[in-house]
């Protein structure tokens, strides 16, 4: 059994990751800042131009984000390959959690170990095109799943609604195996979909673009989670 679940959820109904990528890159700290705690965790992407097309954050942000907020929960988002050769370099700016994608790790199952045995919470990633199937050997290795919704390396992209069967079969797994690791989607995520979407299983909810893009991101990521949980919030923020 994976050791995360209820402690990483923390007995709410569902988690809110901004994700800085959407952040003003010359202003990220500000860009958190302005979140005003509306937010669970911060999730930080990062791309090596190669496995995505597209470059973000070294470890040297990570590290930056640790020392300026502590008590934060650090969500580290791996889109590289080789995957493993990636993991000492982040494991040292001490995130809480790493995630690896199944498609760019050559040796999945020992690459988690690792991450375990090195004290960090590890993650598995698939992308839209990848099944289920490719990571059930390793589902009990993990505490969380990263179901994809958009091809990864770019934001602002439409969310693909073909991938929201796998968190479905995620939760059945889950319940099947005794597990308890927590189930996350990222791309294309807003206040239009948010509620379908915990509904349908999500534990954690990645927002991009339609948090940070607008221009009060606090209320943003509060009308996210008002529609999260079933209210009334959906209406375009003011870009």
């Amino acid at each position: 059994m994976s050791g995360a679940g209820p402690s990483l959820r923390g007995g709410k109904k569902f988690l809110l990751a901004p994700s800085i990528l959407s952040a003003d890159p010359l202003a990220i700290g500000d860009s958190i800042t302005r979140l005003k705690g509306e937010h669970d965790w911060i999730h930080v992407d990062v791309m090596d131009g190669r496995f995505v097309p597209n470059l973000s954050y070294g470890p040297q942000v990570v590290s930056r984000l640790r020392e300026s907020l502590p008590d934060s929960f650090i969500d580290v988002h791996i889109m590289a390959e080789p995957a493993e050769s990636f993991i000492d370099m982040f494991v040292q700016a001490r995130p809480d959690l790493i995630t690896l994608h199944a498609e760019a790790a050559r040796h999945v199952h020992m690459a988690l170990g690792r991450l375990r045995s090195l004290g960090v919470r590890p993650g598995i990633a698939i992308n839209p095109g990848t099944p289920l199937c490719m990571i059930e050997p390793v589902l009990h290795l993990v505490d969380l799943v990263l179901v994809m919704s958009v091809n990864p390396g770019f934001g602002g992209q439409r969310f693909i609604p073909e991938t929201l069967p796998k968190v479905r079969d995620l939760v059945r797994l889950r319940a099947v195996r005794e597990l308890d690791y927590v189930i996350e989607m990222d791309g294309g995520i807003g206040a239009d979909n948010a509620g379908m979407l915990v509904s349908s299983g999500c534990d954690v909810l990645v927002a991009g673009s339609a948090v940070f893009g607008c221009d009060d991101p606090a209320e943003a990521a509060a009308r996210i989670r008002r529609a999260a949980e079933g209210g009334d919030a959906v209406r375009p923020c003011v870009k």
